[in-house]
Formats: structure tokens, sequence, C-alpha cells
């Protein structure tokens, strides 16, 4: 087989991670290793799309509610809601306290349950309101919550994909990802990308630099207590808890963002 190149680890990124129209040229795990380490690319271009919607709307004029719903949606949007629709069945899965089996059985589920809507509607409700009390400060805020949120989101899925972390079934996106990274390529994404937002934080003042680092670290680290619970709930991950995962890593990075 041909040497995976650095094209081909993108275009898995965007192309599973995102429904932006990207052909993946290569399924398997050598493109499924740079694609995972690529993940936090991904989610750049998704938090700039977002942060360009919500400083759109504010430039037309909008409030900063309507611009905190658009912000918040972009993400659903542009993944298909299918990290939303993972969390949701995580947490249905999670709430069953049903044996692993049963309990993959439930997600796999094409119907959402009583968890599944409890949690999503506070997870968008937080999301919502971070965004607009952010965007109330101004739209710089706004924007750079954006945009580090997304990436978090997709830095969680990057160690996640880490060595050591087994899938819970043997098909599914879970599969095909899970143990494909080395945990020292994992660490050393995560350290690019809370340097990268620190460096955004700098445009919000001299404060600015610890709250985005520390937001990233939260996020990752939110998401880690999430994987360790489903790795001894499910016996591993399966393509719902990645999705659980980035939603977690998001809504944490932004209630961060809210703080301080």
């Amino acid at each position: 087989m041909s040497r995976t190149s650095p094209a081909d680890g993108i275009r898995f990124a965007f192309g599973t991670l995102t429904a932006l129209p990207v052909r993946v040229t290569r399924w398997d795990r050598e493109a499924a290793r740079a694609g995972m380490q690529c993940a936090p690319l991904a989610g750049l271009v998704v938090g700039l799309c977002a942060a360009g919607l919500g400083g759109a709307l504010t430039l037309l004029g909008a409030g900063p509610l309507l611009a905190a719903v658009a912000t918040a949606a972009v993400p659903a949007a542009l993944t298909r809601g299918l990290h939303l629709d993972g969390l949701a069945d995580t947490a249905d899965g999670l709430g069953s306290a049903k044996p692993a089996d049963e309990a993959l059985r439930i997600m796999k589920q094409s119907d959402i349950g009583p968890f599944g809507v409890i949690t999503l509607l506070f997870v968008l409700l937080a999301q919502v309101a971070v965004f607009f009390e952010l965007y109330e400060r101004s739209w710089a805020e706004g924007a750079v919550a954006a945009v580090v949120s997304a990436a978090a989101a997709r830095l969680a899925l990057t160690l996640a994909a880490r060595t050591g972390v087994p899938p819970a079934r043997p098909g599914g996106l879970g599969a095909a990802v899970a143990g494909v990274v080395p945990r020292g390529r994992a660490l050393l994404v995560a350290a690019v990308v809370t340097g990268a937002a620190a460096g955004a934080g700098a445009l919000l003042g001299p404060y600015g630099m610890a709250r985005t680092a520390a937001c990233v670290v939260l996020a990752v680290g939110a998401a880690e207590l999430l994987l360790r619970h489903c790795v001894r709930r499910f016996g591993g991950v399966t393509g719902d808890v990645f999705g659980g995962l980035a939603e977690t890593a998001a809504t944490t990075a932004l209630v961060v963002l809210a703080l301080g």
C-alpha cells in the first residue's frame, strides 16, 4: 500500500468529521491515523465558519441572541448533527443502566430516549447562553470562543483515538479510528492546539491567553472523564461516544470562557 500523504489525512478528517464536500480517498488505519491527528484542523474551519456567520449577523444589526443561536447552529449543520446525535445516544446508553451489550443496542436505535433529549436540551441551552453573554461583551469574544471551542472539540477526538483505547464493537467509525494515534503524537497535537488557543486569546487582553489555554485543557479533561467512563461502561468507544466527547469538550470550553 502506498504511503499516506498529508492530503489523505486532511481528506479523512474533513470527510468524516464534517459535512463539507470532501471525498475520502483512503479508508484504512494509516489514513485514519493521519486524519485523527488533523481533527483539530477540521474544528478550526468549522469554528471560523461559525464565527463568520455570527460576525456577519452582528454587522447587519442583529442582536447578540440571534448571533449566538446562529453561531451554535453552524457546527451542528456542518456535521449534519452527528455529534449531537452521538451525544444523545451516549446519554441514552449510559442512562439505561443496562449491561454493555444492551446499552450498545440502545445506542444503535434510531430514536432518542429521554436521557438523550434532556442532555441535548441543556447542552444547546448552555452553548447559546455562553455565546449570548460573549457577544454582549464584544464580537471578538464570541468569535474566539467559536473557533477555540470547535478546535478543542476535535482535539478531544484526537486524544480519544490514541493507542490503548479499544473499540466497543468491531464495526463502525469507532472501530475504524480507535487506537490509531500514538500517545506521543496525540500529546503533541494537544500542545499545539493549546498554544494556538493561547495565541488567539491574546487578542482579548492580558488574561485572554491564560483563559483560552485553560479552556482547552479543561475541555479535554472533561472529555477524558467521559471517555474513561464509557470505556468502563461499554468496553470501548463507538462513533456515538466520539460525538459525545466532541460536544462535551465544546460545551466545557465555552463555559470556561464565560467565567472570570
